[in-house]
């Protein structure tokens, strides 16, 4: 019997989001990856293959991977979006489960402005 892990299951999942999701110029793609000790967040065109703007817990200064840091990445992302005249975006939530950190930062996402 095969033993199925979470990563492959999450690189199936993603696959699957990814073929139905596509980044635009009018609307790219806000796209969240969480790895143990930091949160990572970009908006993506995809026709053009660029990354319009990022966030990380890197570069806010923060340490650790949870629900708190995930909002502060989400209220930066957004606003960094809204300033480089991005307000409208596809949520690429990457394969996780949107419940915990993935629902912090997109809901901190919202409430800065950005729409999804």
């Amino acid at each position: 019997m095969s033993t199925i892990n979470r990563k492959a299951v999450r690189s199936r999942v993603r696959a699957r989001i990814r073929k139905k999701l596509s980044g635009t110029s009018a609307r790219p793609r806000l796209a969240v990856f969480f790895s143990n000790q930091h949160v990572y967040a970009q908006v993506i065109d995809d026709t053009k293959g660029h990354t319009l703007v990022a966030a990380c817990t890197k570069t806010l200064g923060l340490s650790r991977a949870n629900v708190e840091t995930a909002a502060k990445v989400g209220e930066e992302i957004a606003r960094k979006a809204l300033a480089a005249g991005v307000s409208e975006v596809v949520f690429d939530r990457g394969g996780f489960l949107y419940h915990g950190k993935v629902k912090s930062l997109a809901d901190a996402a919202r409430e800065a402005g950005l729409k999804f």
